[in-house]
């Protein structure tokens, strides 16, 4: 290079995404982005802005103080004596950080990673890559301490991102439900639900212990301490959504009312799924009756080791399709259908085990046919039950959609009322199908409890959800706003609500958006029923995302990891957001594996 020409630095090259190092007297530009080192040769801006349009292309319209702001955290990070990075470190830090989500993901121990993942990558890289790979792989940390650490600061990571998401959002909703845990301590689980990006967005916001009583107060002080420590505004709280306990939603002590001394604008919300669950639970004499003996016969086969071998041996030597039975719990939403459903399957095995085994009392209330017309009753009611519960579980939904769900069922028990006035059971497939064999039976007895079972559920589902049948002008407006009766709305709603009526871009978009994305879009322009929308679709209507959390909850916190503070582990698992983990590199004093 003697003869070639020096070619000199100039501070406005960083517009282009360059700093300047000094190698033998020569100036050599450096890329603040990607760290590659160009000859001196390439210190002109035309060949700089070639490799900024060329690598660097999202960035190209960024300002100069963007790349500046980059040329600090190049300042920053650690160079060797020839101001070449030690890359293999930052990638090795990097690989512990991305490993450790695996882990939390996957919610396996802290300790899984130095015992079961470092050992796989290493035997892996030795097979195929050969022992120079081996060598480098070895250097990443993974000890049980490490990755506590990593989770730690990911999940610190993710709390920063939903919360300034937040902030940023005109409003926010929340839902919280609280579960004991394996070492008897009571957790409290809270999720958000906020605009961001165009849509409406669900998080896991925190989850604390409650270290005595799970009462009302209590609850709210670990909110309202959270929202204190974080610069959470109650006034931009639109909704809450609770299991509905005495101490969340009851008669004593009340959660909700403690925030509406808050903000009295919020609304409160009694989950959708524990409502449809209670009012379910209605059941007339004959059929509680029906529904003990089951689980009596089910319980006979099942609490016994020998008993569950036997069975299993019978069914696969009479080649049926199933060789257990199911039992139920209370607290599982499904179970009790399932395991009613399981029994009706295998109900002639279930005969014919009762009657080898001489319980000869159970053996002749089984054959009896008002139990087995109930039974078969009972199977088609709890399988349009989990039905029913099963629309309502999911994500982003709101109090709308659910209402419309409930409504329909409502609607279905009337009809199915009615048909069985009339003699006709085609509505309860296993039920008719059992009329239709024995026609001998006499079916007062049957409609009559029938009848009686549908006016009692009907009454309860009334009970419980009293809005439903409701009409309400503003979920009008926000489900279909160019088909509603303007005159409907209050007086300060109107004019906006003709405006969006006539705007034919607007409907072109309704009909390809989905709701949430169309009020958040046309807030700005139409902010009163904007607003009005947004408080009526943010809200949970259910606590569903919090027994999600307590699922992953059951499988994190073991009775061996009885002593584990799992909120950082529980965000990680749950989060959608993905943590900053260059960043996170970037802040981080390397060093290798220990």
């Amino acid at each position: 290079m003697s003869g070639a020409k020096k070619r000199k630095y100039s501070d406005e090259y960083i517009k282009y995404g360059f700093t300047v190092i000094e190698r033998n007297g020569f100036h050599l530009p450096q890329c603040v982005i990607c760290h590659t080192v160009l000859s001196n040769d390439a210190l002109r801006p035309g060949r700089l802005e070639r490799h900024l349009s060329t690598n660097h292309k999202a960035l190209k319209e960024k300002p100069k103080e963007f790349f500046t702001a980059k040329l600090h955290e190049l300042n920053r990070m650690k160079l060797d004596s020839s101001s070449v990075f030690h890359q293999e470190t930052w990638k090795l830090v990097e690989a512990s950080y991305e490993l450790s989500q695996l882990i939390a993901k996957a919610k396996k121990p802290h300790s899984v990673g130095e015992t079961l993942v470092k050992p796989c990558l290493l035997s892996a890289a030795n097979t195929v890559l050969g022992e120079e790979s081996q060598r480098k792989l070895s250097k990443i940390s993974l000890s049980d301490n490490t990755v506590k650490r990593r989770i730690d600061e990911l999940s610190e990571d993710i709390k920063e991102q939903v919360l300034e998401k937040i902030k940023a959002s005109r409003f926010f909703a929340i839902q919280c439900d609280e579960s004991t845990d394996v070492a008897h301590l009571c957790q409290l689980l809270v999720y958000s639900r906020f605009v961001d990006e165009g849509t409406v967005k669900e998080e896991i916001l925190f989850s604390a212990a409650l270290e005595t009583t799970a009462k009302a107060i209590d609850v709210f002080s670990k909110v309202d301490e959270f929202f204190q420590e974080h610069g959470l505004s109650w006034e931009k709280l639109v909704g809450v959504c609770t299991d509905g306990a005495p101490s969340m939603i009851g008669s004593r002590s009340v959660f909700v009312k403690l925030v509406k001394e808050k903000n009295p604008a919020v609304t409160g919300t009694h989950c959708v799924i524990h409502r449809q669950s209670l009012a379910s639970k209605t059941l007339p004499g004959n059929l509680r009756s029906s529904l003990n003996l089951t689980i009596k016969v089910v319980n006979f086969v099942k609490n016994s080791s020998l008993n569950s071998r036997l069975f299993a041996a019978l069914c696969s030597d009479l080649g049926t399709d199933y060789k257990t039975l199911l039992f139920h719990t209370e607290v599982r939403w499904l179970s009790k259908g399932n395991m009613l459903s399981r029994l009706y399957e295998l109900k002639d095995e279930v005969e014919i085990f009762l009657q080898k085994q001489k319980q000869d009392k159970l053996y002749e209330a089984f054959r009896e046919e008002d139990f087995q017309l109930s039974l078969a009753y009972l199977v088609d009611f709890f399988e349009a039950i989990n039905n029913l519960n099963l629309k309502l579980q999911g994500r982003n939904t709101n109090i709308i959609a659910h209402s419309d769900v409930i409504r329909a069922f409502t609607e279905k028990i009337h009809l199915w009322k009615r048909k069985v006035q009339v003699g006709n059971f085609s509505s309860f497939s296993h039920l008719n199908e059992l009329l239709s064999e024995k026609r001998n039976i006499e079916q007062y007895d049957v409609t009559k409890e029938v009848l009686s079972h549908l006016h009692s559920l009907a009454e309860e589902f009334i009970h419980y959800f009293p809005d439903v049948s409701m009409k309400n002008s503003l979920w009008t407006l926000v489900q279909n706003p160019f088909n509603t009766d303007v005159e409907l709305l209050l007086e300060s709603l109107q004019e906006e609500a003709i405006d969006l009526k006539c705007d034919s871009s607007a409907k072109r978009d309704f009909e390809t958006m989905k709701l949430e994305e169309f009020w958040v879009k046309y807030l700005p322009m139409y902010p009163k029923i904007g607003e009005e929308a947004l408080r009526v679709i943010l809200p949970f209507s259910s606590t569903y995302l919090c027994e999600t959390g307590f699922s992953a909850l059951v499988v994190l916190k073991t009775k061996q990891r009885n002593r584990l503070d799992v909120e950082n582990d529980l965000r990680c698992a749950l989060s959608s957001f993905n943590p900053r983990i260059s960043d996170l590199v970037m802040k981080k004093q390397q060093h290798p594996s220990h």
